[in-house]
């Protein structure tokens, strides 16, 4: 997958902020990014969730403060799976992908 235009610019918006935002209006949908850091030679992967308007990372240690950016390290997100809430393993819960990263910015794409 190559890296979009549009995901080369979100470095100059926080979007991870901005997702939460969104997030927050929708109390019953997780929004699942995955990506990674680029380290010397290798790339780590990176996997963060979000839910009511809070982000939580499975792989690295993020900032709760709201003030500061969510990862401070610098990050690509190559994919976003939306959830329907709660989660089960019974019940199929996924509702849409989508790798442009401004897709989920519009809140109807989170329906």
């Amino acid at each position: 997958m190559v890296e979009t235009l549009a995901s080369q610019k979100m470095a100059k918006i926080d979007l991870i902020n901005s997702l939460e935002k969104i997030s927050s209006l929708m109390p019953d949908r997780i929004l699942k990014l995955e990506g990674f850091i680029p380290k010397e030679n290798q790339k780590e992967q990176l996997e963060i969730l979000i839910f009511r308007g809070y982000s939580s990372s499975t792989t690295h240690p993020i900032e709760i403060d709201s003030e500061k950016k969510v990862i401070a390290l610098t990050y690509i997100i190559k994919n976003f799976k939306l959830y329907k809430a709660p989660l089960s393993e019974t019940e199929e819960n996924f509702i849409r992908e989508n790798s442009n990263s401004v897709f989920f910015l519009n809140q109807k794409n989170w329906i």
